[in-house]
């Protein structure tokens, strides 16, 4: 779905950014909740991030900025076409929020049941609804979004086989690395691209509906 931007007015400009930071936040949240039930399974960028704080320390939102900004910049050694300021954001932003959920520690800890399941379904629609809501806003793409476009342009391959193959060398990396992988990490993409898809139309609609034209210049 192609996005269109209306002109920016002060009023436009609140309304994008609105939706974008709010789609940051929320990002987090439901990564912070699926990294609650990590025993369940996780999404392979977040298998290599939990991977990489289990080794060598430090947070697992500080790990999602290091691998996020390496990914803008590599991205970049090939084209620029995909990277703005809303990259550079969502690298930078999306893992401190989520570190912070994790911090204030209100969300509730595994319990190993079917309630877990549950629990992780929830995530997954929390991070789809976010994705489409940040997306909405027409500030800019994620670091990995960027980068599959990037690789999609470069290669003969289309945006969904580039995906496969990158999160599948991710995942093989966090999985040797002693990531959590289990059977829910193969079914996120089925959960999480369709909920993506109908949160980015709806939300779409929502910010041109509140947005307005900008006014034309009358010459005299």
């Amino acid at each position: 779905m192609a996005l269109s931007v209306k002109s920016d007015t002060l009023r436009n400009w609140v309304i994008r950014y609105t939706f974008f930071f709010l789609g940051l936040i929320l990002f987090g949240l439901g990564i912070a909740i699926a990294v609650k039930v990590r025993h369940l399974g996780l999404h392979p960028w977040d298998v290599l991030n939990v991977a990489l704080s289990d080794k060598f320390g430090w947070s697992i939102g500080t790990w999602s900025v290091i691998v996020g900004m390496v990914v803008i910049f590599s991205s970049l050694l090939v084209s620029r076409k995909y990277i703005n300021i809303g990259t550079f954001l969502n690298a930078l932003l999306i893992g401190p929020f989520m570190d912070f959920f994790l911090w204030l520690d209100f969300l509730p800890e595994a319990t190993y049941t079917w309630f877990d399941y549950v629990w992780l379904l929830f995530a997954i629609l929390i991070i789809g609804t976010a994705g489409g809501l940040y997306v909405a806003g027409g500030i800019g793409a994620g670091p990995r979004d960027g980068f599959m476009l990037t690789i999609a342009d470069r290669t003969s391959l289309s945006v969904s086989k580039a995906r496969i193959i990158v999160e599948s060398i991710v995942l093989v990396v966090g999985f040797l690395l002693g990531g959590p992988i289990h059977v829910v990490t193969f079914l996120y993409t089925l959960i999480l691209s369709p909920v993506f898809q109908v949160s980015m139309g709806v939300f779409v609609k929502l910010r041109e509906a509140l947005s307005e034209e900008k006014p034309q210049e009358v010459k005299v």
